[in-house]
């Protein structure tokens, strides 16, 4: 028999000062009631209660049983009680991993979330290495890209696509690409984790997929140090759209091929399972996704 219920049953029994009454109490037959005694007593090979026709009554041993198996049994309601509070309010400490290129825009909702709700502290790390989410502790990670881990949680934040630039500099003494086959004669400076490697992907305005084989001097996990050498006319860049937006809007940077379309991603908070989501991840992933609905021409 289950060991709780029956300490629950062994309790009512005390308080009532009978099977009976404990059987009317947890809509129990009585020889189910006595069924768990008997359980228990066997378990622990000493008799609990003195039973007469007209008592029941506590021996020493079930005495000293029933006082230490009453309290376990409030610790574990206050341990329910407890667990279901955290489920209504966020609590603990929500660790979160994001890319170093989305913190400008994730900034606001990290403060916004943690003036929401103060019981909640943040462990924010922030790269460009594919973590193991499992492994490292992870409630959440925040990415431009899909993780290679198919058995990982991904929701779509808002969709974002690449701008191909390079400064004005670079064309003097490099030709404008007319096409994206031009391209493979540049010097193209590239990021690590593109989804498709060193095929850069556009798209005409039919829809039509043309892949490019590129190559170039570096290959990095930083956009940062891809974006100052794009300005320092070492090459062309395939950018994120808001890591270049205001070099764009500057004139230091200059979009080429603008009649093609690089191919769309989505920033999406990816996490470990969907059940018992924790109610500090589950409420700050739904206040990304409307701050990010709210300003999708950050990624525009």
């Amino acid at each position: 028999m289950d060991r709780l219920t029956s300490l629950t049953v062994f309790g009512r029994v005390v308080e009532c000062g009978g099977f009976s009454a404990a059987a009317r109490r947890l809509n129990m037959s009585v020889t189910m009631v006595g069924n768990h005694i008997q359980s228990l007593e066997d378990r622990l090979g000493v008799r609990l209660l003195n039973r007469t026709t007209r008592k029941v009554s506590l021996t020493e041993t079930g005495k000293f049983y029933y006082e230490r198996s009453s309290q376990i049994l409030a610790d574990l309601e206050e341990a329910d009680g407890a667990a279901g509070a955290l489920t209504s309010t966020p609590r603990g400490t929500l660790k979160l991993y994001t890319s170093t290129h989305i913190t400008r825009f994730l900034s606001p909702v990290i403060s916004e979330y943690l003036d929401l709700y103060p019981s909640v502290s943040m462990d924010l790390n922030i790269g460009e290495r594919m973590i193991d989410l499992i492994e490292e502790g992870y409630d959440l990670a925040i990415r431009t890209t899909l993780p290679p881990d198919s058995s990982l949680v991904a929701r779509r934040l808002t969709p974002w696509r690449h701008i191909l630039v390079c400064s004005p500099g670079y064309l003097e003494t490099h030709p404008t690409p007319a096409v994206p086959a031009d391209i493979a004669t540049h010097n193209c400076l590239r990021y690590a984790y593109y989804p498709y490697g060193d095929d850069w992907r556009f798209f005409t305005e039919a829809g039509e997929q043309v892949s490019i084989k590129v190559g170039g001097n570096i290959v990095t996990t930083s956009a940062d140090v891809l974006r100052y050498m794009a300005l320092n006319g070492q090459g062309v860049f395939l950018a994120p759209s808001f890591v270049i937006a205001d070099d764009l809007a500057a004139g230091t940077l200059q979009r080429l091929l603008p009649d093609y379309k690089p191919a769309e991603f989505a920033i999406n908070a990816i996490y470990p399972n969907r059940t018992h989501l924790p109610t500090k991840t589950r409420i700050f992933i739904d206040l990304v996704a409307e701050r990010f609905a709210e300003h999708r021409k950050w990624m525009a």
